[in-house]
């Protein structure tokens, strides 16, 4: 059983693409004090109508962006959350508050410098860096984490994905990893969520365009019945697009192996066919199954033996 999300400890942190983000007194509990529990969060009270905090906003946001995730930036308006303000005992706009594991650490009052601005930031990623002294090798961990994904244990797999986004929220491997045990899991809704709220940088990313495809080919409706499909085949066997709609069915329903194999003896009789419809088939597999899934690598060797032979 694959957890939520939410139970990591941090949904906001994780799961939520914004590093900038409004923030009003209703959700001022989940999107500050929540989040803060890993990640520091700056919160910014300006107004409209506050010229010093046109002034500030657009650095701070500069600097925050510049920490690649490491800080979060909250944003509240005064006029329409006096309550926050009061709460806060904020006297004067702009006023910017740090809070980290859910408490306030530091503040000041009033337009900085972006020199100033950098140390306060960077005063917050070295605080929380020293309040994770477990914190794991990525590198490592992403290896670890597709092993473990590739063998079927989704709860290993999604811990140390999730470990690696507190550290990291940018890292587009472990992002992906996440969609593919959502995925592995049956949980088709919850990965296409989790996608929709991918930070741009992310979405840049070839990871997150491998995660797509499997996501694409997961939301296929999955064929329960393959024999019409196959009989078709076994009565036709240069039926070249029968064989790729077999193979499609057959990935969908988590036949992997099979469907590979079927792609590859219709590439084996005639690569060219359809502008190598089949070829470029598999290589949609390769990408929804993850280049270091053991199906890919096998049929990866099986292609280049038929191709270069």
């Amino acid at each position: 059983m694959v957890l939520e999300l939410g139970s990591q400890g941090n949904d906001n942190q994780v799961s939520s693409g914004a590093v900038i983000f409004d923030v009003t007194a209703q959700d001022f509990q989940s999107k500050v004090m929540e989040a803060s529990l890993n990640t520091p969060v700056i919160v910014d009270f300006w107004a409209p109508w506050c010229g010093p905090c046109k002034q500030l906003m657009p650095v701070l946001e500069q600097v925050v962006n510049a920490s690649g995730g490491k800080v979060l930036l909250a944003k509240v308006n005064l006029d329409d959350n006096p309550e926050l303000a009061q709460a806060l005992q904020v006297q004067s706009v702009p006023t910017v508050f740090a809070f980290f594991q859910g408490q306030p650490v530091d503040a000041f009052m009033g337009v900085q410098p972006e020199s100033a601005i950098k140390q306060f930031v960077e005063k917050l990623v070295t605080m929380a860096n020293s309040a994770q002294p477990d914190a794991i090798d990525i590198d490592e961990g992403l290896k670890m984490a597709a092993q473990v994904l590739n063998e079927g244990n989704l709860q290993a797999a999604q811990e140390i994905y999730a470990q690696i986004l507190q550290q990291d929220r940018m890292n587009a491997k472990a992002f992906a990893g996440m969609v593919r045990v959502f995925i592995a899991a049956g949980h088709i809704e919850q990965a296409q969520e989790f996608m929709d709220r991918a930070p741009e940088e992310i979405q840049k990313d070839g990871a997150f365009a491998e995660a797509k495809t499997a996501l694409e080919l997961a939301q296929n409706t999955p064929i329960e019945d393959f024999s019409a499909l196959e009989e078709k085949v076994m009565a036709s066997p240069d039926d070249h697009q029968a064989k790729i709609d077999l193979a499609d069915a057959l990935f969908g329903a988590g036949q992997k192996e099979r469907a590979c194999d079927l792609l590859l003896e219709s590439i084996a009789k005639d690569p060219k066919w359809n502008e190598a419809a089949a070829r470029k088939w598999l290589l949609k597999f390769f990408e929804a199954m993850g280049h270091t899934d053991p199906v890919t690598i096998e049929a990866r060797r099986k292609l280049s033996s038929i191709l270069f032979s």
